[in-house]
């Protein structure tokens, strides 16, 4: 799991549209980073999560930050979901799990008494340089974008 000051994972994985992005991009654009790990696409939680994202996009760029959702469904799920919602940020497809494990967002996850592994609702928010200042992980899918606001 990450801690606060931890620099960036390095990661490459695929967007909605197939183009590789990489944790450097993220690096000295001067740009504060959200990357919100969420379950999957179309289920009423993540839809909410992203929904409250895209609500206040505005306001996140106005105050400096980009969005990024991260989810292990394909990249062509995302471009779904994606222009259902109306979401105007990148959606991350990371179907190994490597980029979810490297930031702590894969793990035991107990639902209807029985332990899975899965992905871990977490929001992690990165300085301009890569430094993790902060960690959402009881994150409240409704008001996502005001647990940073």
């Amino acid at each position: 799991m990450l801690k606060i000051g931890d620099m960036m994972p390095s990661f490459e994985v695929l967007d909605q549209d197939g183009q590789v992005v990489k944790s450097e991009d993220f690096i000295g654009n001067g740009r504060k980073t959200i990357i919100y790990f969420y379950p999957k696409d179309n289920t009423s939680g993540c839809t909410a999560e992203a929904c409250s994202f895209r609500d206040s996009y505005a306001a996140l760029t106005e105050a400096g930050y980009n969005v990024v959702g991260v989810s292990k469904d394909s990249a062509k799920s995302h471009t779904g979901f994606r222009a259902k919602h109306g979401l105007p940020f990148r959606l991350l497809s990371d179907t190994s799990t490597e980029m979810l494990q490297a930031f702590g967002a894969w793990g035991e996850k107990k639902m209807y008494g029985k332990t899975t592994m899965g992905t871990l609702r977490r929001t992690f928010i990165f300085a301009e340089d890569g430094t993790l200042e902060r960690i959402i992980e009881k994150v409240d899918t409704k008001n996502a974008a005001g647990q940073i606001l």
